[in-house]
């Protein structure tokens, strides 16, 4: 009997240690991922999702979930959802570029589009081996746009005076205080057609097709997803649970894989204090001037 209650007695204390010492490492992955939390975590082969919502104005929180993604040996595909109408230029391509070397470590990538995914927000997804979307997802607007507002005519109406000390006549494009030269015209005109080409490249690339053939398609125009998967843009028509299928059948786990993604947890009230204290800062100090390139759909 004496035998008998040691034997139990260590059966129960390894339990206790096993399952405190796997608890503390899930506290520590967490705790360690700057206020991120699993959502469906699991061990063995998975597919992880990455989020892109909304317009894209900065890429460290995508790319380092690529990153992480990327890194862990247990995922074996990645699947963007995307919902996005784009965005900032270089954002996109830091993006882009980082689904690339995702793959290059031999990650399976699939591109789900759900409502809007257009302009930055497909360009991203390019990156991808296959893109599914919904056969109503907005998406196309392959192009680029700077736009910046002029306020000579009321700042004239209400007596404000714009004084300016520049180095060269193109110093101040995109200043509010008068219209635009023909000689800034000239000069926009030419990073626009430069951002322009990096944009058709990439699809091309991402497309595996000539550029002569995504230019007739790359005026700016918009398309719903059963038009682009007509017109070569996507490769499947489905929702964002069939883009969790293919992922999970190309990388061989079987059409109903084991997913993970990081789920943001909910801010208090100190961290809600403190990001409206820092918008009113930016606001106050004027936000960011002058012409803007964008690979947005507006």
């Amino acid at each position: 009997m004496k035998r008998k209650t040691v034997v139990i007695t260590v059966v129960v204390a390894s339990c206790i240690i096993v399952f405190g010492f796997m608890a503390l490492m899930m506290l520590v992955a967490v705790a360690g991922d700057g206020g991120f939390e699993f959502s469906g975590f699991s061990f063995g082969p998975k597919v992880a999702v990455v989020e892109l919502y909304g317009q894209i104005t900065d890429s460290r929180d995508f790319v380092r979930q690529i990153k992480r993604w990327t890194e862990d040996s247990e995922v074996k595909a990645i699947v963007l959802d995307i919902n996005s109408p784009g965005g900032a230029v270089a954002p996109s391509q830091e993006m882009y570029e980082q689904v690339l070397k995702a793959r290059a470590e031999g990650k399976i990538v699939v591109a789900s589009f759900r409502s809007v995914a257009a302009s930055g927000g497909y360009y991203v997804g390019c990156a991808a081996d296959r893109i599914v979307s919904n056969p109503g997802t907005l998406t196309g607007s392959i192009g680029v746009i700077l736009s910046f507002p002029t306020a000579k005519k009321l700042f004239d109406k209400i007596g404000i005076g714009w004084e300016t000390v520049k180095s060269g006549d193109l110093k101040d494009v995109g200043s509010m205080s008068r219209p635009m030269t023909p000689e800034e015209e000239r000069m926009l005109k030419a990073v626009i057609d430069d951002t322009y080409e990096q944009f058709v490249e990439a699809v091309s690339e991402g497309r595996d097709r000539p550029k002569e053939e995504i230019y007739p398609l790359s005026d700016g125009s918009i398309f719903t997803g059963r038009q682009a998967f007509n017109l070569g843009l996507v490769d499947t028509v489905g929702t964002f649970e069939d883009a969790i299928s293919i992922a999970g059948e190309m990388a061989d786990l079987g059409p109903d894989p084991d997913v993970v993604k990081e789920t943001k947890q909910k801010p208090g009230f100190l961290e809600l204090l403190y990001g409206s204290l820092n918008m009113v800062e930016k606001l106050s100090e004027g936000g960011q001037t002058g012409p803007a390139l964008m690979y947005l759909y507006r």
